[in-house]
């Protein structure tokens, strides 16, 4: 009976336990045997998948695309910074503070915690206009809120030290850290995408119509993924900020934006599992682009591609995806446990092995 109950636990849970133990792997490896470098590298893939996570929670399971989803991280990442850092560079440099945030110093995890409440019920303002509107508007609409977002922040110069960088922002920890964070979002959206909620939603997605003949409150579902993919946008750009070391308003805009829906739509934006192929296969090709960009020794002869080759070649590969493969790489599918496959592969075998 125990037997039974833990396997079917690892069936329903196969996607997340793949994913995660995936990563753990990986992660591990780089930790002992690989350089600073490539720890680096690492660790930015671990939060991109979070921040990637963010879009997933809304436009995976709503279809419904929001444009503007790096405001929320932008919002986190100020908030965690505003929290942590040292007290006497906010007394001086950010005198638009609250005392007491000027009078507060946490520990950069309790701070990226913060930015995810504050980002969170930030969204739920917000989402409570923007997700009754129709798709296309809805989208527009959260367009706008990035813009609005990046002017406010931009010119509020004794709050966000406007266009000048922050500085003095304290590390996170070590790359096990930013894993442990990246390993939660990815629960955070297993379990909505599998809850009561989230399986009306994707059938709202699916059927609008039939979900609200159904009884189903699209807009009370919306408005929970919108807040809680806004709440891990705003994690995830905490734990940017402390990876950077150093805070800018323009850090969360339109490059950030591009790049995090590229690599949802290229590796399927219907499933968690296009979310981890497509962070880390469009980070591979954009590393290898900007190394080339930065040139490459050959034959004694230096050759580079032209500066902006890193964004035009990755806005090809989303489309030659979108054109041969519409749902990404993944087909919007999670992974599958593989008892099923050899079952049913040993029912069709049989099949075929009976007389006609």
């Amino acid at each position: 009976m125990a037997q039974t109950d833990m396997k079917s636990f690892l069936r329903s849970q196969w996607t997340p336990i793949v994913l995660i133990g995936a990563l753990a792997i990986v992660t591990a490896i780089v930790s002992l045997v690989a350089g600073l470098a490539v720890q680096t590298f690492w660790t930015e893939i671990l939060i991109r998948i979070i921040l990637v996570t963010g879009f997933y929670i809304f436009i995976g399971n709503s279809g419904i695309f929001a444009f503007g989803h790096a405001a929320f991280a932008c919002i986190g990442g100020y908030v965690a910074a505003w929290l942590s850092m040292d007290m006497m560079f906010k007394q001086i440099m950010l005198s638009g503070l609250p005392v007491w945030v000027q009078n507060t110093q946490l520990m950069p995890w309790i701070a990226a915690l913060a930015g995810f409440v504050v980002s969170g019920v930030i969204a739920g303002i917000i989402g409570a206009v923007i997700v009754r509107l129709s798709d296309i508007a809805a989208s527009i609409a959260t367009f706008a809120f990035l813009l609005v977002v990046n002017r406010i922040f931009s010119n509020w110069d004794s709050v966000t030290g406007g266009v000048a960088p922050l500085t003095n922002i304290p590390q996170l920890g070590g790359i096990w850290m930013n894993f442990l964070f990246m390993a939660g979002a990815l629960l955070i959206a297993w379990v909505f995408q599998n809850s009561r909620i989230g399986l009306m939603l994707r059938a709202s997605r699916d059927d609008e119509v039939a979900a609200l003949a159904s009884g189903i409150s699209v807009y009370r579902m919306r408005l929970t993924a919108f807040a809680i993919s806004g709440a891990v946008m705003g994690c995830g750009g905490a734990i940017y900020s402390f990876f950077l070391g150093i805070l800018t308003v323009d850090v969360f805009y339109m490059s950030l934006t591009f790049l995090l829906l590229v690599m949802l739509v290229v590796g399927g934006a219907g499933s968690l599992t296009g979310v981890v192929v497509g962070v880390v296969l469009v980070s591979c090709v954009s590393e290898v682009l900007r190394m080339a960009e930065e040139g490459v020794a050959l034959g004694g002869h230096q050759i580079a591609l032209p500066l902006g080759m890193q964004q035009i070649v990755l806005g090809i590969f989303m489309i030659f995806v979108l054109i041969n493969r519409a749902d990404g790489l993944t087909g919007g599918r999670e992974l599958k446990w593989p008892g099923r496959a050899r079952k049913s592969g040993a029912a069709a075998l049989e099949r075929t092995e009976q007389p006609s």
